[in-house]
């Protein structure tokens, strides 16, 4: 009987060692694991689906604008600051979007893609409207929202994809046959705008604030905006007055607003006028709901092209 206790305290001995070695083991493992993928921090949407689809899960990706979060009134915690700055490589967009990026102190690479990319400069009679609304437009002269522009996004692609080799060049072959996937999607994208925005009945698409000079200028149509580049802006009377004739003098059926912002000063627009009113996704950032669903920027930029092709009156 002595025996029979002996034998069974060691086994249990022996079962509460192995276990404490299996999870002390676990443990270790999850810490090797979580620090040999080297984290990227990206500011945008945009960036953050390139990022993806090129690394897949070879990294940590830390979004600095949380999804469903407006990305012009956005400030970073203390917290995230910290993450950014210790990132192995931070993608911003630049051009003035993100004012408190200036404030990080960056300890390894950061990426300003406005400085790759060609951005649309406002003419002098559309500055001078946007600088009228927006007191933020007197410090720059350039449309910040260039991933609306499919080269740029090609831009923004072989950039990252550059970076992310130095960082691991491991994963080279993986990265550019990711790359050249992403690239293939995005001329698709371009092909399929210019077939279904090239023979439209209408030319003028109003929304609340001028996110689209890029799709406008690339596919030959006119954006009219309520107010100037910021959302933020305050329209006047006489803005609505100037929106009022512009839907009845172009014969326009649908005008949008988008996410993130107020929706009543169209909606009340749009009754008044009778005519529609819709979203459109300007992919400054997504909600929380299209988070969720894993929404990515190809099924956005398609769903965009099938409302402004219909508010077009396109063929």
């Amino acid at each position: 009987m002595v025996v029979l206790m002996k034998n069974f305290k060691i086994i249990a001995l022996v079962l509460v060692v192995g276990l404490a070695l299996i999870q002390l083991f676990m443990l270790n493992k999850d810490v090797i694991k979580e620090s040999t993928k080297p984290t990227i921090a990206v500011s945008t949407f945009s960036l953050y689906d390139i990022t993806k689809h090129i690394a897949l899960d070879s990294v940590e990706i830390v979004n600095i604008l949380p999804f469903g979060v407006d990305p012009h009134s956005f400030e970073p915690t203390p917290k995230l600051m910290a993450a950014i700055e210790k990132s192995a490589l931070v993608v911003y967009s630049g051009a003035g979007l993100e004012p408190w990026i200036e404030t990080i102190k960056f300890k390894n690479r950061a990426i300003n893609v406005s400085k790759y990319v060609k951005l649309r400069d406002l003419g002098d009679e559309e500055f001078e409207f946007h600088q009228h609304h927006d007191e933020q437009c007197a410090h720059n002269k350039l449309d910040p929202h260039y991933w609306l522009d499919f080269e740029n996004m090609k831009k923004a692609t072989l950039l990252i994809t550059i970076e992310l080799i130095k960082i691991l060049p491991q994963n080279r072959d993986i990265y550019i046959n990711n790359r050249d996937k992403y690239l293939l999607m995005l001329n698709k994208l371009d092909e399929n705008y210019t077939k279904y925005l090239s023979n439209c009945r209408i030319n003028t698409i109003i929304l609340n604030h001028n996110s689209i000079g890029y799709l406008a200028k690339k596919y030959h149509f006119h954006a009219e905006s309520l107010s100037g580049l910021s959302p933020q802006s305050h329209p006047t009377a006489n803005d609505i007055k100037r929106i009022f004739e512009e839907i009845e003098a172009d014969g326009i059926h649908t005008i949008f607003y988008e996410n993130f912002i107020s929706n009543k000063l169209m909606q009340g627009i749009a009754e008044d006028a009778n005519v529609e009113v819709e979203v459109f996704q300007s992919l400054g950032n997504i909600t929380a709901d299209e988070a969720k669903l894993n929404t990515t920027y190809e099924e956005i930029m398609y769903l965009n092209l099938k409302k402004l092709s219909k508010a077009l009156m396109c063929n």
